[in-house]
C-alpha cells in the first residue's frame, strides 16, 4: 500500500491535472457510470463540526474509494486544518486498498479544480477580473484554480477577518509570485466583486456575503462553501439574474445546500430554473455559455467520484515517478 502525502502529491500532479481529472468525473457521474451514494454526515454539535464519509466507486476503471473528511470550522483558531480527511483507494478488482493519499489535499485540489472547470469550460473569454470571498483552508486551492483556469490581471480577496485576509494575501503573493497576476486585499465584499468577471465564495456563512445585484453581466460564480441546509453563502438575487444554474450533482446540491434550498422554499426559484449538472454540459447535452451578457452560477457540494478519479490520477503519476512511502 502507498502512502501519499502532501508534498509527495505535489511533486507529481499540477492543479492542470486536476482540473483535467474533475472533467472526467464529472463526465463519468453524467453518464451514470459511477457509483456515488450521498454523503453521510454526522453532525458534532458540540464542537460545531461535520463528520462526512464519502464512497465512490467506477466499475468501468476497476476502482473504488472512500473519503472520510471532518469539516471543524473553529480548527482555524488552533492553526489547524479545517477539513482534515484521508482518502482511501481501492483496488476494484480484488478490494485490496492500494494507497492512502492526504485527503485534507485531495479535498483542496478537487475543490478548486471543480471551480476550475466552471471557469474553463463556462467563464467569458478574456476573463481579467476574479474575485475571491473567504481565506479558509480551501482558499489557496480556490485563488490557484482561478489563475490556472483563466489569465487573471488580478484577484480581489475580502473576508471578514482583516487580520488573517492580509495574512492570506501576502503568502498568496509568494505562492503564486510565478504568475502574472496581482492579488490584493479589499475592505469590502462589493469592492471584491466590482467589475469582476469571475467570482469564488468559499465560507461557511449562514448569511449571503455578497451582493447579487452588483454581479456584472457576463459573470461566472462558483460557489463552493455551503454544504449544510443552514447554509447560505449566495445571495438568492444571482439566481434570479443567471441566464443559467449548474450543479455538480443536482441531486447531491438539493440534498444538502441552503444556498439552493433556501431559495427553493422561499419561492424566490423553481427546479425549472436550473440547467443541469456540468458533466452534461462537458459530455454536450446541454447548452453552455451562449453570449458574453449571461451571468452563469456554477454551484457544487462535492461528490465522492471527484475524489476517486483525483486520487486515482495522483496514484497512477506516484508510481510512475517511484514517489511515496511503501507500507506493506
Amino acid at each position: 500500500m502507498l502512502l501519499l502525502t502532501k508534498n509527495d502529491i505535489k511533486k507529481v500532479f499540477t492543479m492542470k491535472d486536476s482540473i483535467e481529472a474533475n472533467k472526467v468525473a464529472y463526465k463519468l457521474f453524467s453518464q451514470g457510470k459511477s457509483e456515488v451514494p450521498l454523503r453521510t454526515v454526522i453532525p458534532a454539535p458540540k464542537e460545531k463540526g461535520t463528520f462526512l464519509f464519502m464512497p465512490s466507486y467506477v466499475e468501468e476503471l476497476d476502482v473504488a474509494g472512500l473519503k472520510v473528511v471532518n469539516i471543524f470550522p473553529e480548527n482555524i483558531k488552533e492553526n489547524l486544518p479545517t477539513a482534515p480527511a484521508q482518502v482511501l483507494l481501492i483496488d476494484g478488482k480484488n478490494g485490496i486498498i492500494n494507497a492512502i493519499l492526504d485527503g485534507t489535499y485531495v479535498t483542496q485540489l478537487r475543490t478548486g479544480a471543480a471551480s476550475g472547470v466552471a471557469f474553463d469550460v463556462l467563464a467569458t473569454k478574456g476573463s481579467k477580473i476574479g474575485a475571491l470571498i473567504g481565506t479558509g483552508s480551501q482558499a489557496e486551492c480556490q485563488l490557484e484554480a482561478m489563475i490556472t483556469a483563466c489569465d487573471l490581471d488580478i484577484v480581489k480577496v475580502y473576508s471578514r477577518n482583516k487580520d488573517r485576509k492580509e495574512a492570506f494575501v501576502n503568502e498568496m503573493k509568494e505562492v503564486f509570485k510565478l504568475y502574472n497576476t496581482e492579488i490584493i486585499g479589499t475592505d469590502s465584499c462589493d469592492e471584491a466583486i466590482e467589475d469582476a468577471d469571475i467570482i469564488v465564495t468559499v465560507t461557511a456563512s449562514n448569511i449571503p456575503v455578497f451582493d447579487g445585484t452588483k454581479v456584472k453581466k457576463g459573470a461566472t460564480v462558483s460557489c463552493v462553501g455551503s454544504y449544510q441546509h443552514d447554509m447560505q453563502e449566495m445571495d438568492p438575487e444571482i439566481l434570479k439574474r443567471a441566464s443559467k444554474v449548474y450543479f455538480d450533482s443536482q441531486e447531491a446540491v438539493l440534498s444538502e445546500s441552503g444556498d439552493i434550498t433556501i431559495p427553493l422554499k422561499e419561492g424566490i426559484v423553481t427546479k425549472e430554473d436550473f440547467t443541469g449538472d456540468i458533466g452534461d454540459m462537458l459530455l454536450g447535452n446541454i447548452a453552455g455559455r451562449e453570449n458574453d451578457e449571461e451571468i452563469i452560477v456554477f454551484k457544487n457540494v462535492g461528490i465522492g467520484v471527484l475524489d476517486l478519479i483525483t486520487a486515482r490520477a495522483v496514484y497512477l503519476k506516484a508510481n510512475e515517478n517511484g514517489i511515496g512511502t511503501n507500507w506493506e
